[in-house]
């Protein structure tokens, strides 16, 4: 049997309000990445900076934020009324509300979404260029994600997979809706503009919406069990809505790519649209019921289990070989990103390949053999035993942060992007290449680039991290799980970009300071190990010890335990590094040799010899008249 759990009910007034409030957040923030996406993506820049109609939808962009932090704040007021199940007068109270919002972690991370809202709304009418309005998108997805990760998905035991189908299917639906939304806003001329880029990026959202949204169901959902719930009912309609849009997406799309934009109906289009968005806006109602009820689970089966509730995943067995090689959790959010990485550098190589240009292999080996190292460390046995054990925590911190980072620079992800990324439409236009180009030579990439920086990051952050109460608040949640992960591999990636980096560097370093900062990251990395095996305390802030896992008998010395391994395998790549420095440096003397050489055979068999050997001409005529002269 099953039974369709709710949140705690002030009333149904309290409910409905919860519910409304809802859907116009969602609605309005999805509104801004539209308008966003629009300015900064689908209609054209003028060498970087926003066309008139880039600039007109601006006053969308500031309206729809105002909305969505007005919504926020209601949302934060219904949720606690909720949770207390008292009406909205007993909430309305300075202590109360203080109380759930500092100290609360849902209620810290629903005001962090009304500050990022008030954020957007208080820069929109300050934006100039593509740029900025790409970074605005990224602070607007932020936003409007930081709530799920306190959702009812995050309470499930398998979190990792339905938070993470959740976030992608939030975030491509926010793409594929905002861009709707967007389209039927702009001007006829401009929408032609628009259309094919947004059918390119519509087609993206869709693969994920479906994909996320088939992965969330199956966690969320026992459907031999459930069909006769509300909550499936509803869920079951959602779908039925999303094939709906899916077909008018296709008739876009063969639309678009079958005539010129010339003689395209922009009328019937116009009406397609409406039709489209306003199925979508149902789409989302339904979406907003959903995320205020829980989803039916198993009557008798709500037992409680630490490693569930603790790190959300149920306590595995003893670690073995076969375990540890098999075992296999998916957490769907990294697991999405992978999947997108992949499809984007598979893209790029066959664009190159149609042109009748080849990608080397140890490139494609390399991007695999970094892909594969950061599932394994995420979703794999290490990825598992982790989230129990310092020591194989410790593991997985060096695959993300030294291993896997090794293979994607190597792998040239940059260098593929620059070759097969779209330019612009016409010569004004930057363009998605463009812009990247702009990126890679702007001020902040040359800081990042810089070696100390690089260094800073890479190494001065562990101790941040391992020697303060970060690493436990982190471990308690999995955003800060996900957001540690992330660091170490964009540290690593950055790091080992700057040394042996295959990829365009606005500021490359000489390889003889890349070797002595290769030494100095050795040291220190071997100091901080030493630092974890000297420790006589738990790092951890008592979340391993509430795990309780029955392997782990000494915490004290699995993390000291962890303390060896990261002083083994850390060492390894590092030299590793080095050795690969100290090649390409003499490759790169070779070359230069050969250069050379080339060039004087050249200038001699014009008859004119070049700088260096008129200076070594120079030098002889002066030793031999030195001579005479003595």
């Amino acid at each position: 049997m099953f039974s369709a759990v709710s949140l705690p009910s002030a009333g149904p007034l309290v409910s409905a309000l919860a519910t409304v409030s809802k859907f116009i957040g969602i609605s309005a923030s999805i509104a801004v990445v539209g308008a966003l996406i629009a300015a900064g993506f689908l209609l054209k820049d003028e060498a970087g900076k926003l066309s008139y109609a880039g600039l007109a939808m601006r006053k969308v962009i500031l309206w729809s934020a105002i909305t969505w932090a007005i919504a926020a704040g209601g949302n934060i007021i219904f949720t606690l009324a909720n949770i207390l199940g008292e009406p909205l007068g007993s909430v309305l109270d300075y202590v109360t509300l203080k109380s759930f919002i500092t100290q609360i972690t849902l209620g810290q991370y629903l005001l962090f979404q009304l500050l990022i809202a008030l954020f957007i709304a208080s820069l929109a009418m300050r934006i100039q260029k593509v740029g900025g309005a790409n970074l605005l998108t990224i602070a607007t997805v932020i936003g409007i994600l930081s709530p799920i990760f306190q959702s009812h998905s995050a309470s499930s035991g398998s979190h990792a997979l339905a938070i993470g189908s959740l976030c992608i299917h939030v975030i491509a639906l926010s793409f594929w809706v905002g861009g709707v939304f967007a389209l039927a806003l702009l001007e006829p001329e401009d929408r032609a503009v628009a259309a094919s880029r947004f059918s390119a990026l519509a087609l993206w959202s869709v693969v994920g919406v479906v994909a996320s949204g088939a992965a969330n169901a199956w966690a969320r959902l026992n459907f031999a069990s459930a069909w006769h719930t509300t909550y499936a009912f509803v869920m079951i309609a959602k779908i039925l809505l999303t094939v709906g849009l899916i077909y008018i997406g296709y008739v876009h799309r063969k639309n678009l790519t079958a005539k010129a934009p010339q003689s395209i109906n922009w009328g019937k289009f116009s009406q397609l649209v409406l039709a489209e968005l306003t199925i979508m806006i149902v789409a989302l109602a339904l979406g907003s019921w959903l995320s205020v009820n829980r989803s039916p689970v198993p009557l008798g089966d709500e037992k409680f289990s630490a490693a569930t509730t603790v790190a959300g995943l149920p306590m595995p067995g003893d670690p073995t070989l076969s375990r540890i090689l098999f075992l296999y959790n998916p957490d769907a959010l990294f697991l999405g990103f992978l999947i997108l990485a992949v499809a984007l550098y598979v893209r790029g190589v066959m664009i190159l390949e149609r042109r009748g240009d080849k990608w080397p292999l140890n490139r494609k080996i390399a991007f695999v053999c970094g892909i594969v190292a950061i599932d394994y460390a995420t979703s794999g046995g290490i990825g598992v035993y982790a989230h129990f054990s310092f020591s194989y925590h410790m593991i997985a911190h060096m695959v993300l942060g030294m291993v896997a980072p090794i293979g994607l620079v190597l792998s040239a992800p940059i260098t593929l992007a620059l070759r097969t990324l779209p330019q612009g439409r016409t010569h004004e236009e930057r363009g998605v290449r463009g812009t990247l180009v702009s990126a890679l030579h702007s001020k902040i990439a040359s800081i990042w680039v810089n070696p100390i920086v690089a260094l800073v990051l890479f190494d001065g952050s562990l101790f941040i991290l391992y020697f303060t109460s970060l690493f436990g608040g982190m471990m308690q949640s999995h955003l800060g799980h996900f957001a540690m992960n992330v660091h170490f591999i964009l540290a690593g990636f950055l790091f080992f970009h700057v040394i042996i980096g295959v990829d365009p560097n606005p500021k490359r370093v000489p390889y003889l300071v890349r070797i002595v900062v290769l030494f100095a990251a050795m040291s220190i990395h071997a100091f901080f190990s030493v630092a974890l095996l000297s420790s006589s305390t738990l790092l951890d802030g008592g979340y391993f010890a509430q795990l309780h896992a029955p392997w782990v008998t000494d915490l004290l010395a699995d993390q000291k335990l962890g303390g060896s391994i990261g002083w083994a395998m850390g060492e390894i790549p590092i030299l590793l590094a080095l050795i690969a420095t100290f090649l390409l440096w003499v490759r790169d003397d070779s070359h230069e040799a050969k250069r050379i050489d080339r060039n004087t055979e050249r200038m001699a068999a014009m008859g004119q010899p070049d700088e260096l050997a008129e200076y070594n001409t120079y030098l002889a005529n002066l030793a031999a008249q030195d001579t005479k002269e003595g």
